[in-house]
């Protein structure tokens, strides 16, 4: 068993199953019935929130547990969501397929972060959202979850930089409450990007 099949091997959901408080604050810029990947989706918390929205879902996770507990979780709750097993430190996605890419607490180590998120923007259409939260290195003075390697942690810098193609809207860092299951309680230091792909793109 991978770290993540261990981590999701529970009836529990690790990060609960609302979805993330920033993609449903921004989830409103999607046009209806909007293609949306949801890389590192996990047990399918936001995938499942956003396929309730109307919209059309592959989540992506690389823990097979992780992705039948989101499969059941969508048939609870009524909805068809799409799911791909794969490592994304080696997945493509098909280019320009996509309305959105929400990603929201989904690390990777410094070597692999930008060629993954580059690939993440490639999927994305002209006019394409990009949802993004995840911790910053202030993050390893708190106990809300989040990796405890600082290899692994973001800074507004490098995330303009991984997306530099794409129009930021919205970009901030700071404290804000967790409430994300037993893996995510409690202040939290992160940051928000929102951003899209020129309408003018190819």
């Amino acid at each position: 068993m991978t770290f993540w099949d261990q981590a999701f091997d529970t009836p529990q959901f690790k990060y609960g199953t609302a979805p993330n408080a920033f993609v449903r604050d921004q989830a409103h810029r999607l046009p209806p019935a909007s293609r949306v990947l949801v890389p590192g989706d996990g047990e399918g918390r936001n995938g499942v929130w956003l396929a309730e929205q109307g919209h059309a879902v592959l989540s992506v996770d690389a823990s097979a547990v992780g992705l039948r507990k989101a499969s059941g979780l969508a048939r609870q709750q009524g909805v068809t969501l799409a799911t791909e097993l794969t490592d994304l430190a080696h997945w493509q996605p098909a280019p320009g397929l996509f309305d959105a890419v929400v990603l929201p607490f989904v690390h990777f180590p410094s070597a692999l972060r930008r060629p993954i998120h580059q690939r993440m923007a490639t999927a994305l259409r002209p006019g394409g959202w990009l949802i993004l939260e995840a911790f910053t290195p202030q993050q390893l003075r708190y106990a809300s979850g989040g990796p405890r390697d600082e290899d692994m942690l973001y800074s507004l810098a490098d995330l303009r930089a991984d997306f530099a193609g794409l129009r930021e809207h919205l970009a901030s860092e700071g404290v804000v409450p967790l409430d994300e299951g037993p893996g995510h309680q409690g202040p939290g230091h992160v940051l928000r990007l929102l951003a899209q792909t020129p309408e003018s793109a190819a």
